[in-house]
């Protein structure tokens, strides 16, 4: 599969392989993954038996051919650098090629999991602005000395003075937290990193609430009456024991298991964000190539992205309905070559915390301008009618739903009690998203907000707009309003300002867009 045009390589280099270091990181992985049912036998005395031993087996087998399917891959595996695409070759029965061209190369980022950093090893992908729903994927080299690893990002990213498809010498591992200068860059060519974010304790606060806090809890217990069961040990009827269950009226039941899944779930919570932003670094990196954001986070698993600024067209601050009051933000940059639906979120550029710090990052990344500071245009009341008005048959639409069920009987008439709640929740909603609407123009930046769940705002450069669509649906034209969505080739790609005022809609629409729509703005005049 190749990422460009069709063009042959101009340059031939030689195919290298990946760190012999794989070899022995896989047999540890075999070692380990059988040392649990040992521990279990020699330590707990657990029985021999197949209900017993099943776990441990399956563990067992899952590490010993996951690691021998890995020793596979890596004797198989060969890659090179020209001086113009970077290539890999893998597969036995079927055999794989990637290659992207350099100057289609949108990222190159560095991630090491415990076992790589213990190994002295880092995976390198290299990305090309691929999207996962088309079927496409990233060039993974799974894994390479830290030194090999750190010379080909700068030959990729930055841009090394090293000759094509020479290997760099790995004898002395270099970690990338304490590299000033990386192996490979010519002398004088030295980065320059302005540090704009670092980890704050401060943060863990934001992101132990939520949802997510009884989905952790549950895993986490259920993870642990699993454990426990394997040596004998019934959690449910400690539990029991502990607390007296048998006893308890009903309403304290429900708050001890509410109780205890806040506080397990936002234990769980506080240590997955601690093990993965441990460290955490935004750092704006300088050098003759350019300028580049770069995010490391992790304290088991390590993990670097390199974002270039020349290819950042703004950035989005979301705001959570449910814990606004803690002035709580998510922070992304609105750039390409980036993939929004990545589990690994590589366009957040802080992680959940206060809207000031939020806010202060933003100013640094898009200094100059700080389009976050400048006021917003209110949406006008009719928006709120609209928003009203589906809210109101939403709720409708629920009780017509319902109403056979009422009418013979198999749903009591008990329930018509939830109705007006759900329409006062409802109606409230609307609300907040009327109150969320807002849109401006600050210099070289549009502004839009909105969102009901999420308040969204985002500065998008007015450069960056491509495309500019001005919508109206029936119940819009009968209230006055228009739709006006933004589209470029970043980020999620659309970015809608909902129910402006139609007369201010044209003008919107052509002052965020640099004049786009300036001959249609003079007709609608």
């Amino acid at each position: 599969m190749n990422d460009g045009a069709d063009r042959p390589s101009q340059h031939e280099g030689p195919w290298l392989r990946l760190s012999g270091r794989v070899v022995w990181v896989d047999l540890a992985k075999s070692v380990m993954s059988v040392l649990p049912g040992v521990v279990a036998i020699a330590l707990f005395d657990v029985e021999p038996t197949d209900s017993s031993l099943w776990p441990f087996v399956a563990i067992a087998m899952w590490g010993i051919i996951s690691a021998g399917a890995d020793l596979v891959r890596w004797a198989a595996t060969r890659y090179r650098v020209t001086p113009d695409a970077v290539e890999r070759r893998t597969g036995v029965l079927v055999r794989r090629e990637r290659m992207i061209y350099r100057d289609r190369i949108r990222s190159v980022d560095l991630t090491a999991h415990l076992r790589h950093r213990l190994s002295g090893l880092r995976v390198v992908t290299v990305g090309a602005g691929q999207q996962a729903g088309a079927g496409e994927s990233a060039l993974h080299l799974d894994a390479l000395s830290v030194a090999d690893a750190l010379n080909l990002q700068e030959r990729l990213l930055i841009g090394s003075g090293k000759p094509p498809g020479v290997p760099v010498s790995s004898a002395e591992p270099v970690d990338p937290a304490s590299a000033a200068v990386p192996e490979g860059r010519p002398d004088g060519d030295r980065e320059q990193v302005q540090v704009l974010a670092r980890f704050r304790a401060g943060w863990v606060a934001y992101n132990v609430v939520g949802v997510w806090g009884y989905v952790t809890a549950a895993g986490v217990l259920w993870g642990a009456y699993w454990a426990l069961g394997t040596v004998g040990v019934d959690l449910v009827q400690v539990g029991h024991s502990v607390s007296g269950w048998d006893d308890l009226r009903a309403w304290h039941r429900v708050l001890i298991v509410v109780g205890l899944g806040a506080v397990v779930g936002g234990l769980g919570m506080a240590v997955n964000f601690i093990v993965g932003y441990w460290g955490f670094e935004l750092a704006r990196t300088r050098s003759g190539a350019g300028t580049y954001l770069r995010t490391r986070r992790g304290l088991l698993s390590r993990r670097e992205v390199n974002r270039d600024e020349a290819r950042v067209r703004g950035i989005s601050i979301g705001q959570p309905l449910l814990w606004r009051w803690m002035r709580m933000a998510d922070t992304n940059v609105i750039t390409t070559g980036l993939s929004v639906w990545s589990v690994q979120q590589p366009s957040a550029i802080v992680p959940r915390g206060p809207l000031g710090v939020a806010r202060e990052v933003a100013r640094e990344v898009l200094a100059p301008a700080d389009p976050f500071a400048a006021p917003l245009v209110r949406h006008p009341g009719a928006a709120l009618r609209r928003r009203a008005w589906w809210a109101t048959w939403c709720v409708a639409a629920v009780v017509l739903f319902f109403a056979p069920s009422l009418v013979v009987g198999l749903v009591p008439l008990t329930v018509l009690w939830f109705a007006p709640p759900l329409l006062i929740l409802a109606l409230l909603l609307a609300w907040a998203s009327f109150r969320a609407l807002g849109h401006g123009v600050d210099r070289e930046y549009a502004i839009v907000r909105s969102g009901t769940m999420s308040r969204t705002t985002s500065a998008l450069r007015r450069d960056a707009v491509s495309t500019v669509a001005v919508r109206q649906s029936i119940l819009q034209r009968r209230l006055g309003l228009s739709t006006v969505t933004l589209m470029t080739a970043a980020g999620w790609w659309a970015y809608p300002a909902p129910d402006l005022s139609a007369r201010d809609a044209v003008e919107f629409a052509s002052d965020a867009s640099a004049g786009l729509l300036d001959a249609y703005r003079g007709d609608a005049r």
